[in-house]
């Protein structure tokens, strides 16, 4: 019996699919029933497509979906950009919608300062709302990207594992899709998105990443660079945080409160290989007094264990150092008066 074509449904076109398959196992993941979300949403083809993704896939989970777009104001006409992506977000039945101007100071170079001012403002856009998390749309070029940046700076595993699909409130469902899927998929809905001029400004070290770095190793190595590197990330976030769970059990054994700080046991690190041991001098630092060590500091650190000739402390950002007997002692740094 033939099939009446009144009836028959279009294919779904994959790109779409992808996207919104990306994003419902990441709010089944992460997001309960009749909790909210919100989509950080910029007008690009990333955060549209992510957008267009969360107003289709939200409702059937019992799930709210807002937007929140944040100006900077850096180019002209950023209101405009603004108030489209506004339009969008409503036309897609996203509500709230929240559009956020910030300042941004420049302090620590304009993308430092606009990243910070950008997160402040979704953090108090979530808080405002009460949503449980907000979307982000990095894609898997992204990762990508950043991961051969982290490489570039010898930042070590923390920057090599890029981004989290998970951080506290922020979800980031499309680390496994390209960028051309994003840009496929809001072709393929009639959605029109914004080209951020900055994306193509090689004044940026990122851009010159990815117009540039990314597309010399796919033409020299082969193709599948990207992905590669996007795997490696999830293989070293999957050992990383393994290994911190199970240093975060020997810390608590071998650590004591010390006067201004915390004291560690030079036995137990001196018994441990360097991976470890440096592990464990990161962590401590970064727990006790929220500092992020240097390769040379930490170093400097473990040579009173794994060095010691009798050296005096070891001044880092934020603390000092000690080797008191068989304690290695980390202590707040005093402020400097007058």
């Amino acid at each position: 019996m033939p099939t009446n074509s009144k009836f028959r449904r279009e294919p779904l076109d994959k790109a779409v699919a992808d996207v919104r398959l990306a994003v419902r196992q990441s709010l089944a993941g992460s997001v309960r029933e009749g909790e909210a979300v919100l989509v950080a949403l910029s007008g690009g083809p990333d955060s549209l497509a992510l957008a267009a993704a969360t107003a289709f896939e939200a409702p059937k989970q019992g799930i709210r979906a807002g937007a929140v777009i944040v100006d900077h104001g850096l180019q002209d006409g950023s209101a405009d950009v603004a108030a489209r992506a506004a339009h969008q977000a409503r036309a897609l039945a996203l509500e709230p919608v929240m559009v956020i101007r910030v300042g941004v100071d420049g302090r620590g170079g304009p993308e430092a300062a606009a990243r910070t001012a950008r997160y402040a403002a979704f953090d108090s856009a979530l808080t405002d709302t009460g949503a449980s998390a907000l979307l982000l749309g990095h894609t898997l070029d992204d990762q990508a990207e950043t991961v051969l940046l982290g490489l570039a700076r010898g930042s070590g595993s923390g920057s090599l594992m890029g981004m989290a699909p998970v951080s506290g409130r922020y979800l980031r469902p499309l680390l496994g899709v390209r960028r051309a899927a994003t840009h496929d998929a809001c072709a393929a809905e009639g959605l029109e998105p914004w080209t951020d001029p900055h994306n193509s400004d090689p004044s940026y070290t990122r851009v010159r990443v990815r117009q540039n770095v990314l597309p010399v190793l796919e033409t020299e190595l082969g193709p599948g660079i990207a992905e590669a590197l996007a795997r490696t990330a999830e293989q070293l976030r999957e050992d990383t945080e393994a290994f911190d769970a199970m240093i975060d059990e020997f810390i608590e054994e071998i650590c004591e409160p010390a006067e201004a700080g915390i004291a560690v046991s030079v036995s137990a690190l001196a018994a441990n290989p360097p991976a470890l041991r440096h592990r464990i001098i990161r962590m401590v630092a970064a727990s006790e007094f929220g500092q992020s060590l240097s390769r040379s500091h930490t170093l400097a650190i473990a040579a009173l264990v794994t060095d010691w000739k009798g050296q005096g402390p070891i001044d880092v950002p934020g603390f000092t150092v000690t080797r008191n007997g068989g304690r290695l002692e980390f202590s707040a740094r005093q402020p400097t008066v007058g």
